[in-house]
């Protein structure tokens, strides 16, 4: 029998428009002779609605006006999600959902933890290891816990900027020099990140990444190639080929990544010697397990060619799913495609839910 599956797209955080585009993309390929599917948006102001359009309209943005207003209610007996349309209530049962939402309050442990009051299996992370890998500092602290390498790191409170800016820069400028990357340690798809290379920089930086978080995380500049593995998997995850971004930018920002239209180079396989591949699939593995994650991970290196040094930058547990993304295009070429990743993830899902309710 098919299953339902609500694809859940849009959201709060400030990468509502990947969302977008990453449900566009998945919406696209889903195999319809497995799954029916349930289109579910978020508002960015955090109202919920059933969409019932076309999918090219969910990537444009025009979603709202062919939607009915919705919620999912936290109460298991439900299963789905419930429609209130003259005066009539309707409840559209859902099997699982997908939630292809990017950032705060989608990838942070928030959403993930309605679908478990809801007792409906969901794609991806649990609560606790979403929220330690969408809070950089946490998930930072684990890492280095599992002894696992990462880069030189510090991190400071909001407040504490607005109180104490000019000693913050004096102490980054003491550990780091320049350039140093400044980051909100709750966000993704680069939003935030600024690569400060002088002190008038670095000041603007600081105050960019406090508009998204009251957590900023500043980090040593390292000079390495960026490398990128796709993990997948439950009990036993497995680890993808590796891919290496070559950005058009300095770095691989937001409109790096989402709107250059190619200009962006993906080299998948990622031209590394056999040995630093193995060694990156290891600690892929190890960082996944480190913190908990099940279903999938994007797993994001530095490869200090130099040195023959790995360090793991982070963890995506919801990496996006648009037709450039990294995550379905490393699964692709190790021999897994687009279609029955989608598939695969969705019997994790299942699998996952299954195990918690013996």
């Amino acid at each position: 029998m098919k299953k339902t599956v609500g694809v859940i797209f849009g959201g709060q955080s400030g990468e509502h428009e990947v969302s977008l585009m990453s449900a566009t993309s998945i919406l696209r390929v889903i195999d319809r002779e497995k799954f029916d599917v349930v289109h579910i948006g978020i508002s960015k102001n955090g109202n919920w609605y059933l969409y019932n359009g076309e999918i090219e309209d969910i990537q444009k943005g025009n979603w709202e006006k062919n939607s009915i207003k919705a919620f999912l209610p936290p109460d298991s007996s439900y299963k789905g999600v419930v429609t209130l349309q003259n005066g009539v209530e309707k409840i559209h049962k859902l099997d699982v959902v997908f939630p292809v939402l990017h950032g705060p309050r989608g990838e942070d442990g928030s959403i993930q933890g309605l679908f478990e009051l809801a007792g409906i299996p969901y794609v991806s992370c649990g609560v606790l290891s979403s929220a330690m890998c969408m809070d950089k500092v946490i998930a930072k602290k684990m890492l280095e816990y599992e002894s696992l390498p990462i880069a030189e790191w510090i991190y400071y409170y909001d407040y504490e900027l607005s109180k104490e800016e000019e000693m913050i820069v004096k102490d980054i400028e003491t550990r780091f020099g320049y350039p140093c990357f400044v980051k909100p340690a709750n966000l993704g798809s680069s939003v935030g990140i600024t690569k400060a290379k002088n002190r008038a920089e670095l000041i603007n930086a600081l105050k960019l990444a406090a508009k998204y978080d009251r957590k900023i995380i500043v980090e040593e500049f390292i000079d390495g190639r960026e490398i990128e593995i796709s993990v997948l998997g439950n009990d036993s995850p497995r680890a993808s080929i590796t891919g290496e971004i070559i950005p058009c930018h300095e770095f691989y920002d937001y409109t790096a990544k989402y709107f250059d239209n190619g200009q962006s180079k993906l080299l998948i396989p990622a031209p590394i010697p056999e040995e630093v591949e193995k060694t990156i699939q290891d600690f892929a593995i190890k960082a996944f397990k480190a913190l908990g994650c099940e279903g999938m991970a994007r797993v994001d290196f530095f490869y200090q060619e130099s040195k023959k040094r790995v360090l793991i930058n982070e963890l995506n547990t919801i990496p996006g799913f648009t037709k450039i993304s990294m995550y379905p295009k490393l699964w692709e070429a190790s021999g897994l495609n687009y279609k029955d990743l989608i598939t695969e993830l969705i019997n994790l899902a299942i699998e996952r839910y299954e195990k918690s309710i013996r």
